[in-house]
């Protein structure tokens, strides 16, 4: 970068810049780790050589306060350190479809969706609606929207899958038990030179009235947008901006993304990661089980981890399935990876 002609094919000096940004964002955490580390050092030192006993004790709990900071990032870098796809920095896009289980299953989309903006606000994710369709008496059939914030395709993809509730139900007057289900789909949003063609003859738009609470132009106008891809089959839609070009904007952006998705599905001939639109979600399907009754637990089909503040996991503690599934994943990956030594090799 410092050479004289650096700047002499802008395209070429751009993708460097992009590297060197990439390893920057990768090292200057852990450099700011190890800067805190020698300061709290230096500040121990001088805390034990201090005569007065309170600001001696005033420096200690300083400096455990700030290890404790230190811990929490270290802990994070620790996390981010098991992402290995290419896709995992980006923001993601997350669609809920229910499933079994009618109205109930209705209802538990929609505490899903709170779970996951729960999760994302503590976080420090930005959310932002998409497209939404309402239940019949309750709850959502299904819903979209993008998470924006650095790795969040890295985190939220570990919850790719089919989730199961048991719990009495609040719809039912005779208080019976029921078990809903309801599947989250997450696709990673693309750089706009990511390679994914979308031809115009392959595309079907369709425009209609947004729903929603009203306002000076929300259902006043054909603003929201439903784009088809005719070739496979996939439909996003986006209603929550003002006009209908900026909803035919980010439904592009989402399409685009769901075919990087089904291409790479393709490759992989692996097609559960389409729930919502492909398979079926019931029984033998689900990642992970919410049980409120008859007693309290959330279980990961995946990993066994077990947790028996279910209600906690609902307010978006998800980070203790979130790290042990991606630790397995990395195990597994590591598994396959290595060679064998068999005899007959």
């Amino acid at each position: 970068m410092a050479a004289a002609d650096f700047w002499n094919n802008q395209t070429a000096a751009r993708g460097i810049i992009d590297q060197a940004n990439a390893q920057r964002a990768v090292l200057n955490p852990f450099k700011v780790l190890q800067s805190g580390l020698d300061d709290n050092r230096t500040l121990l030192e001088l805390a034990e050589s201090e005569p007065d006993e309170a600001q001696r004790q005033s420096t200690w709990d300083m400096i455990a306060q700030d290890l404790g900071r230190l811990e929490t990032a270290f802990r994070k870098l620790e996390i981010e350190s098991l992402f290995d796809g290419r896709l995992d920095r980006h923001n993601a896009f997350l669609s809920l479809h229910a499933g079994a289980g009618g109205t109930e299953a209705c209802d538990w989309t929609e505490m899903l969706y709170r779970m996951y903006r729960r999760y994302c606000e503590e976080h420090g994710f930005e959310v932002s609606l998409l497209d939404i369709l309402p239940g019949e008496e309750a709850g959502l059939k299904n819903v979209t929207f993008a998470v924006t914030g650095d790795c969040a395709y890295g985190y939220l993809s570990a919850e790719r899958g089919v989730h199961r509730l048991v719990r009495i139900s609040p719809f039912d007057t005779n208080k019976r038990r029921h078990t809903s289900f309801a599947s989250l789909d997450v696709v990673a949003e693309l750089d706009d030179d990511a390679e994914v063609e979308i031809k115009d003859d392959d595309l079907r738009v369709d425009t209609y009235r947004s729903g929603g609470a009203g306002g000076q132009h929300v259902n006043k106008t054909d603003s929201a947008v439903r784009l088809t891809h005719l070739p496979t089959g996939i439909v996003v839609a986006c209603q929550t901006e003002r006009s209908q070009h900026a909803n035919r904007t980010r439904a592009l952006k989402l399409l685009r993304a769901r075919l990087y998705e089904w291409t790479q599905d393709q490759k992989r001939r692996e097609m559960e990661k389409f729930y919502g639109e492909k398979g079926e979600i019931a029984w033998g399907r689900q990642i992970r089980s919410y049980v409120l009754q008859p007693y309290t637990m959330a279980k990961d089909h995946r990993t066994d981890v077990e947790i028996g503040n279910v209600m906690g996991v609902l307010e978006g503690h998800l980070d203790p399935f979130i790290e042990a599934y991606l630790k397995f994943k990395r195990s597994s990956a590591t598994v396959e990876s290595k060679p064998s030594s068999g005899i007959l090799e």
